[in-house]
């Protein structure tokens, strides 16, 4: 089978990985990839989002099935576009279509479709800038903290947290007013939850889906879960805390009616949904969805992957996936990210990365990062994930960690304490 992957980043190197392991695969491409992805198969130079481009690749390259990591081509529709192309139709695309892509694409959407399905979630309100004095009366009727989110993609960078009431004013007019471009036209205001956060991840035909292992990650940039959201900083699977009895409370409250309610919508949606979950006293509540595998989850979740990840893609494509197994590694695996000093705000690129050669008993998956000859340069905020096994929690996080301190660039910088929360 030849497949072609879309995307860039550190969940793309986790898949390219695991894609590379089956042995129904012929030949792999990652477009545009990363200097970890030239590892498992073949780079080409093209954006994820070229449409066109991709599918003259596909057509030219006889490719069998598109694997979508990143959510921008899903937001923009290219489930769509292969569908309505004769000459492309017959290639199945893994990922939701535009429509059902907008559980990601528009927190508004999202929201509804949870209220109208009796998903838990937080109370909301959403406002336009028209209606900014009844976003105003919301926020006085919660409790701080505030939080504000974009309705549109904002590169993981759209929510705010914000605990002053004055402030959260100010923040409301200013996203509305431009702060996160047109992702922000719209403003989610949310009461705010109280409790542990975790991902938790599925797999769709859209009839029937299939649980992965779900993860924790760590999206505030320093020590503590202090300063600025990031894209996330590091991850830990399986999470302690997601027990048998959490779990089912997960699948009958939350995964279970989000499938229904998107057959009962008439939302046809094929692929991974990530479902953003937080705990609160040991009940499930939904904070988000994303369209696809998260990053940095991705490369903690896919080493516990035993099962042939080709065989579940072709399930989804097929329509067949109710007869296929998951099977899981039971050992823990911890993911480190490190990034470039001055991430999540401005960072510089270029740096030369050292030592790749002296990792060992850790995965190390690549995220912003481009060969230049022998070199292996950053080339992103996040620069690369370090995922390691271990029986427990803490004998994986002591490999991971003793090898992201091997790893080296100028001003790399990583959190010194994922998992923290767990122990």
């Amino acid at each position: 089978m030849n497949i072609l992957l879309l995307g860039s980043g550190g969940r793309e190197h986790a898949l390219a990985w695991k894609i590379s392991q089956s042995p129904k695969l012929t030949r792999l491409y990652i477009a545009p990839g990363n200097a970890g992805t030239a590892l498992a198969g073949n780079n080409v130079n093209f954006a994820a989002d070229d449409f066109d481009r991709i599918g003259e690749f596909v057509i030219r390259n006889n490719i069998h099935m598109v694997v979508v990591g990143p959510e921008d081509p899903l937001v923009k529709g290219i489930v769509d576009y292969f569908a309505v192309r004769e000459d492309l139709r017959h290639v199945p695309v893994i990922g939701p279509s535009g429509k059902a892509a907008l559980l990601e694409g528009s927190k508004d959407f999202a929201k509804g479709f949870m209220m109208r399905h009796h998903i838990p979630t937080a109370r909301y309100k959403s406002v336009t800038f028209t209606r900014i004095t009844e976003g105003i009366r919301f926020l006085e009727t919660l409790r701080p903290p505030y939080v504000l989110k974009a309705d549109g993609l904002a590169a993981g960078k759209g929510v705010l947290i914000v605990n002053d009431l004055f402030d959260a004013k100010d923040e409301l007019y200013q996203i509305l007013g431009g702060k996160f471009g047109d992702a922000g036209k719209t403003v989610v205001i949310e009461e705010f939850l109280s409790g542990i956060e975790l991902s938790v991840f599925v797999i769709t035909d859209g009839k029937d889906y299939k649980i992965l292992p779900e993860a924790k990650d760590y999206k505030r940039v320093g020590a503590g879960d202090t300063g600025p959201n990031t894209g996330g900083m590091g991850a830990v699977s399986p999470v302690p805390f997601a027990g048998p009895a959490f779990m089912k409370k997960v699948e009958d409250r939350i995964i279970i009616p989000t499938i229904k309610g998107l057959q009962a919508d008439g939302i046809e949606y094929k692929g991974f949904i990530f479902f953003g979950l937080i705990s609160c006293q040991g009940e499930p509540y939904v904070i988000e969805y994303n369209a696809r595998l998260g990053d940095p989850e991705a490369e903690a979740i896919l080493p516990r992957l035993k099962t042939d990840i080709i065989d579940l893609l072709t399930g989804v494509a097929e329509g067949s996936l109710s007869g296929k197994d998951v099977i899981f590694d039971k050992r823990f695996v911890t993911t480190i990210i490190l990034a470039s000093g001055g991430y999540p705000g401005s960072y510089e690129k270029g740096k030369v990365i050292s030592h790749l050669n002296r990792v060992e008993r850790s995965l190390v998956f690549h995220a912003g990062t481009r060969s230049e000859g022998d070199k292996i340069l950053t080339n992103g905020g996040r620069v690369m994930a370090v995922s390691s096994y271990g029986e427990t929690m803490r004998e994986a996080l002591e490999l991971s960690y003793k090898n992201a301190a091997i790893l080296d660039f100028d001003q790399k910088y990583y959190r010194p304490d994922i998992g923290f929360d767990l122990k």
